[in-house]
């Protein structure tokens, strides 16, 4: 899989022939000033939404008229952008849907959710997408560590990597998500949601250090880098 990292919790995965753009906050991001998103820098063919909080919905709209891609996200937040003329599929905690890239499962995720006219922005939730030929990740969105983590081996194929957030103060830390890569059973972790804002600013080499000694790595991308994971 290919993945670019657009800042914050932005990713760009082109995975089963498809590109796929998770949580879209780049314009107002004050670390993403040089990135544009007009019609021809990010085309995605799909925008994964884990909740609806303007810091990963600002640029949706814009890109998803741009682009054409369809919403993925639970059904109250593909309902809104609907409202908007914008298509989507419509999901919740604990579905799965095989799309033309692979298959997704939604997972629970701990945190709020408001959508940025303050309309009602349903259930926070994270995402386990895979298939057969490339492997399987876990987009984890904005989340407190939650023992409901400990399902995610039982219930989905083994993790390649996952990414998680790790600024704290409104997600978990990095010494929160140390154990949330144990329950999981995962040791290839992308970080984000860090350093955006002075609350989430962190200590690379601390953070670093705290996964090494658990014998995992973490993986810190600096903005608009593209890099490849292989399937395990």
């Amino acid at each position: 899989m290919r993945i670019t990292y657009y800042g914050h919790a932005c990713f760009m995965v082109e995975m089963g022939g498809k590109k796929l753009l998770f949580d879209p906050f780049i314009t107002p991001n004050p670390k993403t000033q040089d990135i544009e998103i007009d019609m021809d820098a990010i085309q995605p063919d799909y925008i994964l939404i884990s909740h609806g909080h303007a810091d990963h919905v600002a640029d949706a709209v814009t890109i998803a008229k741009n682009s054409g891609a369809k919403i993925i996200s639970t059904y109250e937040i593909v309902t809104w952008f609907g409202h908007q003329d914008i298509d989507g599929h419509g999901m919740n905690t604990g579905g799965k849907f095989t799309f033309d890239f692979g298959v997704v499962k939604v997972v629970n995720a701990v945190h709020s959710s408001m959508m940025p006219d303050g309309s009602y922005g349903a259930n926070p939730v994270g995402f386990v997408i895979s298939n057969d030929d490339e492997g399987t990740f876990y987009f984890a969105g904005d989340t407190a560590l939650t023992m409901d983590m400990k399902l995610i081996p039982m219930i989905c194929p083994t993790l390649d990597f996952a990414i998680l957030p790790i600024g704290d103060n409104f997600t978990m830390g990095y010494e929160d998500a140390v154990i949330a890569s144990e329950f999981i059973e995962c040791n290839t972790i992308i970080g984000c949601h860090f350093d955006t804002f002075p609350p989430i600013e962190i200590d690379h080499d601390v953070a670093k250090t705290a996964f090494k000694n658990k014998g995992k790595t973490l993986f810190l991308p600096e903005i608009s880098m593209s890099f490849n994971i292989t399937k395990n």
